[in-house]
């Protein structure tokens, strides 16, 4: 009985074991995590983003923010390990080792005589005909009798000194760390026990392994249905224009996971008046296309209905049930317009190419929900490829600030962005009107707003040039400027009523082809991650071309200051192509902001394989170049949609199809010259 007296005993001490083994670590790294992160803000700071109230640090915020569910967890478990220490360091008080000598208030080795002089003393005190009380009784019994038998008989005393123990040696013991009552077999405990272990060991491991199967069944690893996936990889196209990518993205499954209500009708239709002209209807079937529309699933309507309400800024009128359901839907549309991305830039071809205008499509897509810009904004005009769109974006501006600003020439959102903030100021107060706070707005978010660069190199890796079939790769350094010093940075967004980090696609694609031959998400809030990426990459590179492992740190050492100055590496590889020159165009496209990606020309020659393996061939002179302004416009350019706006980077199909067939003649004659040639050998 002693023995299972002791083994309940331990039970509180493995179940606090087991709470510490994971709850420790795991504690340590959120305490480091929430040490790490910087105190400077890195968000914007104007009038506007103050009065969104999404950065705005008040006590509820800041006590909701503390109150999550992982947070909770984490302080009732310490609670629990709390009571759990406290109530073994009572019960250790409880259960001693017997040792008769203390129990009689001896020291070890005393006399016989001093054995029975101290018993006498207790049984004074303990005796049941002393002392009536049953702890007394009790005590009496089970210590002082037992100390004083132990003692006083010869064998008892000669064990306990050798070994510790009245009965002699004592041999290995095992138990189970569990309460005392699942330890009774007598009754009903010898069935709880039975529960416990087949609860504990096989239905709770169960439970949990059904429902990590049944989640992973449905959702991929950035918590997007499978389905969702399916029907955006059915339904994505090549030459999906950029005002299509919408229809396409509403089918997410998540969305059709939203409930439809009857209460919902009346709303949607008086939003429906409002946001008509941004549905992409053909006005001259005007009241087909409205019948049209209304027959989609219910689901689609109501969620194209609430995205078109935000890209207009038309959410005010909204219900209760319509404010929760829009702000589900913006939730996750980040998540799934990167979803949508990769099914853009997934290998399609025969060559293992991905589409580049419905990629461009789904980036143009992203950044106006972000920014809260209409769709119909991007419209090419007045001078700018990207219409109206980025102006949209800055506090304070409107259709009637632009028209404004436009007639003393500045049509472009880069001119605005050129100018000195001395003319800046004095255009915008004295022509738009605006005051001293409304100007330092717009100066602020001009400061948050990036500036890339982008240097690229292609080149098959210990070789001089790069042939037919090579391995190629693609190695480029990204770098992000901006007025405020920042790197990374929360983008503008006063409209979207979430955090969003910038996220950033780096494409490298044949604009003529509709050919994305690599692609890759840069991220700049994460300097240690980057650190780590360009480190591993740069010294795998040194290593393979063989450098010496001095010259490979130091490498290493000029990678990681790149990074810490604001640049990111993006490095990967595609196999080459056929021998020719091809006139590629890599894009570096910002998911947050308009009017701030980057292009740049990069020219590859491909040179015919040699039999005997000799690699004399060279790059072209230029090598991969950058080029911008007339001589990009001259290669590439904007192709005209039938649909309502035209995208930055389109371009035109017409051109495509006599370039192509202008090569496959300059082929052709190639191939008949060097026939014609061999037959005059003969």
């Amino acid at each position: 009985m002693a023995t299972s007296e002791e083994n309940s005993g331990l039970f509180p001490i493995f179940i606090l074991t087991i709470l510490a083994i994971p709850l420790v670590p795991y504690t340590i790294l959120k305490l480091c995590r929430a040490a790490s992160k910087k105190a400077k803000p890195i968000h914007c700071d104007c009038s506007v983003c103050s009065r969104s109230g999404k950065y705005r640090k008040s006590i509820f915020k800041r006590l909701s923010n503390l109150s999550t569910c992982s947070n909770m967890t984490l302080v009732l478990l310490w609670v629990v390990m709390g009571v759990l220490v406290y109530y073994i360091k009572h019960i250790s008080r409880e259960i001693q080792v017997f040792d008769p000598f203390t129990i009689l208030g001896l020291e070890s080795g005393a006399s016989d005589s001093e054995i029975k002089k101290a018993y006498r003393k207790l049984s004074i005190l303990y005796h049941p005909d002393k002392n009536p009380d049953p702890d007394a009784n009790k005590y009496f019994v089970e210590s002082i009798s037992k100390a004083y038998q132990a003692l006083t008989d010869p064998i008892s005393r000669e064990n306990f000194e050798k070994y510790g123990h009245p009965d002699g040696r004592q041999g290995f013991q095992m138990g189970i760390a569990l309460p005392q009552f699942l330890l009774n077999f007598d009754g009903a405990s010898g069935g709880i026990l039975l529960l416990w272990i087949v609860g504990v060991c096989i239905l709770l491991p169960l439970i949990i392994a059904v429902v990590y199967l049944s989640r992973s069944s449905k959702y991929t690893g950035n918590y997007v249905m499978h389905q969702t996936l399916s029907a955006y990889y059915y339904f994505m196209k090549p030459s999906l224009a950029p005002s299509k990518v919408m229809d396409v993205f509403i089918k997410a499954a998540e969305y059709m996971e939203i409930p439809v209500r009857r209460s919902d009708a009346e709303p949607l239709q008086k939003l429906f008046v409002v946001v008509r002209s941004e549905l992409n209807l053909d006005l001259k079937n005007i009241k087909q296309e409205q019948a049209k529309f209304w027959k989609q699933h219910p689901a689609l309507v109501k969620t194209e209905l609430l995205i078109q309400a935000h890209l207009t800024r038309d959410t005010a009128a909204l219900s209760p049930d319509l404010q929760r359901d829009f702000k589900r839907v913006l939730e996750l549309a980040p998540r799934l317009l990167e979803e949508l991305m990769k099914m853009a830039v997934i290998p399609r071809t025969a060559q293992g190419h991905g589409w580049l205008r419905p990629a461009v499509g789904v980036v143009e897509l992203s950044q106006c929900i972000i920014q809260a810009v209409p769709l119909s904004a991007k419209k090419a005009g007045g001078g700018s490829p990207e219409g109206n769109a980025p102006f949209f974006q800055l506090p304070h501006f409107s259709e009637a600030v632009i028209k404004k600003i436009a007639r003393k020439k500045v049509r472009s959102f880069q001119d605005l962005r050129d100018m000195t903030f001395q003319d800046r100021d004095e255009l915008l107060s004295q022509v738009a009107g605006f005051t001293a706070a409304d100007v330092q707005d717009v100066e602020r978010v001009l400061e948050m707003m990036p500036s890339l660069t982008v240097d690229i190199t292609c080149e098959t890796e210990g070789e001089e040039g790069i042939q037919e079939g090579d391995v190629v790769t693609v190695q480029a350094w990204v770098t992000v400027k901006r007025g405020n010093g920042l790197i990374g940075a929360l983008p503008h967004a006063p409209y979207y009523p979430f955090h969003k980090e910038e996220n950033y696609w780096f494409l490298l694609a044949d604009p003529n082809l509709n050919n994305v031959w690599f692609s890759q998400k840069v991220i700049f809030m994460d300097e240690a991650a980057a650190v780590t990426t360009a480190s591993k990459a740069i010294e795998e590179s040194m290593e393979g071309s063989g450098a010496s492992p001095k010259e490979t740190s130091k490498g290493v050492r000029e990678a990681v200051e790149k990074v810490k100055a604001g640049s990111r590496l993006v490095i990967g590889k595609f196999q080459a192509p056929a021998e020719g020159n091809y006139n590629l165009t890599s894009y570096l496209l910002c998911d947050s902001w308009l009017g701030c990606d980057k292009k740049t020309s990069v020219k590859v020659k491909v040179l015919k394989r040699t039999r005997a393996g000799t690699r004399g061939a060279h790059m072209t002179e230029d090598g991969p170049i950058a080029e911008d302004g007339a001589e990009e416009e001259e290669e590439n350019e904007e192709e005209e949609y039938d649909e309502d706006y035209e995208s930055e980077y389109s371009e035109d199909e017409e051109d495509t199809r006599e370039t192509n067939n202008k090569g496959a003649a300059n082929e052709n004659g190639r191939h008949s010259d060097s026939e014609s040639s061999e037959s005059e050998e003969d």
